[in-house]
């Protein structure tokens, strides 16, 4: 003779073992997210901080150009030229930057033979290959009038 126990029993044999593997498949789901959130926050990092080390390569690539420009009397050096590699050592290294300058004079009174040189220098700092995850790319404009 069955019991009203015995037949509850046999009729939720199986209902924790769903249960089980519903809960491993969520939570396996849920890491797998986890871990893709947290590799584009890692990607993201790392591109801002080759963002900045871009701004600071082209940096030193104008005050290159400055140094160009002011000493001794020089002039824009070429109207583009590439900072030499040696220059940008450490952190800067694997960069390449090119440097343009152009002169423009203009009539200013009170300047040295009635004229003053206008010289707009630009430097581009990138590093990787255009179109790829890694690349990245930072110019700055400055202009010193002598």
């Amino acid at each position: 003779m069955k019991t009203a126990l015995a037949v509850k029993n046999k009729t939720q044999k199986g209902f924790s073992l769903i249960t089980a593997i519903f809960l491993l498949v969520v939570l396996g789901g849920l890491g797998a997210v986890m871990m893709t959130f947290s590799t584009s926050q890692h990607q993201s990092s790392a591109l801002d901080v080759m963002g900045s080390q871009a701004y600071q390569a082209s940096r030193a690539g104008i005050e290159w150009g400055a140094f160009q420009i002011l000493r001794g009397g020089g002039g824009c050096v070429a109207a583009s030229q590439t900072l030499p590699a040696a220059t940008l050592a450490g952190t800067l290294n694997g960069f390449g930057v090119n440097v343009a300058c152009t002169p423009t004079a203009q009539s200013e009174v009170g300047a040295p033979n009635g004229t003053l040189t206008v010289y707009r220098i630009t430097a581009t700092a990138s590093r990787g290959t255009a179109g790829q995850p890694d690349y990245v790319e930072r110019q700055i404009s400055a202009t010193i009038a002598r």
